[in-house]
């Protein structure tokens, strides 16, 4: 893995850099727990009084038109942005807002960013191999030893994302939703208990969205995954819940069936041809 030299970058910290194993404690309420987030910019209120609960192993979509504040909700989750007011708390003992973002990555909490981020000189399975390092740091990470756990991991992971055909593949030569899946593979390595996925499905085929539809639906109850999506085709084939957001705080919450047919969903997101739309 002499490649990665020319990779590394010490201060770099990857989203899907997450732990075997999370401390969070889910006995007493959700994994998930915003109470009355704000933040602005400028004078713009981004986020304005959010609360949001998301369970364990829960399936959570997230829509809402392009300024509803769903980015920056992620952000505020991982650590990117703090929020002016507000309370956000990852199980029952950690508050997020008094920690930065490796310390947040490190308690489970893994980010997909619509652009895939893989080494693409790399194959898939080195790839995976790499996000399965126990000890970030460079020198460790570049001079760590493939192990039994660590292979029997690889391979599971593998299937869970459709790739195990393609594992001496390098990474640059798959296609858009090839990757996006790696990605997620990269996420899965490290077994986190929060997944936040952003469009997953944005130029993909029909054929990469049914397979991303079963990827997400499967990992349910494994670990809790919010996703973030604009196709509402693809909401409706995995929605359980689906939260809809407005102006920085929720609007509707219920199941597709319930949210598009709310007068106010229709009216600010979905529009005159809202029953096309989600059909």
């Amino acid at each position: 893995m002499s490649f990665l030299r020319s990779l590394a970058d010490r201060d770099r910290v990857f989203d899907f850099l997450v732990p075997a194993a999370s401390p969070v404690d889910v006995r007493h309420g959700p994994i998930l727990y915003l109470e009355d987030v704000t933040v602005s910019f400028d004078g713009f209120k981004a986020i304005n009084d959010l609360n949001l609960t998301i369970d364990d192993g829960e399936l959570r979509c997230i829509i809402g038109p392009n300024g509803a504040g769903k980015t920056t909700m992620m952000d505020i989750i991982t650590g990117k942005t703090r929020p002016d007011a507000g309370k956000v708390w990852f199980g029952s003992r950690h508050d997020l807002l008094t920690m930065n973002e490796p310390e947040i990555a490190s308690l489970g909490i893994g980010r997909k960013f619509q652009k895939p981020t893989v080494f693409e000189a790399l194959t898939v399975f080195e790839n995976l191999e790499l996000a399965m390092a126990a000890d970030k740091r460079i020198l460790p990470t570049l001079t760590a030893r493939m192990t039994p756990s660590i292979r029997e991991r690889i391979e599971e992971v593998l299937e869970t994302i459709g790739l195990a055909e393609l594992r001496l593949r390098p990474a640059g030569i798959l296609s858009h939703g090839q990757k996006q899946w790696l990605e997620i593979g990269m996420l899965l390595m490290q077994r986190p208990r929060l997944l936040l996925v952003d469009e997953p499905v944005a130029g993909m085929t029909e054929q990469e969205m049914e397979r991303t539809a079963e990827l997400l639906t499967g990992l349910a109850g494994k670990q809790s995954v919010v996703v973030v999506e604009h196709d509402m085709g693809f909401v409706r084939s995995i929605a359980r819940k689906v939260t809809v957001l407005h102006q920085g705080s929720v609007l509707a919450e219920g199941s597709m069936d319930q949210v598009s047919n709310d007068p106010k969903v229709v009216e600010v997101y979905l529009g005159a041809d809202a029953e096309e739309e989600v059909a």
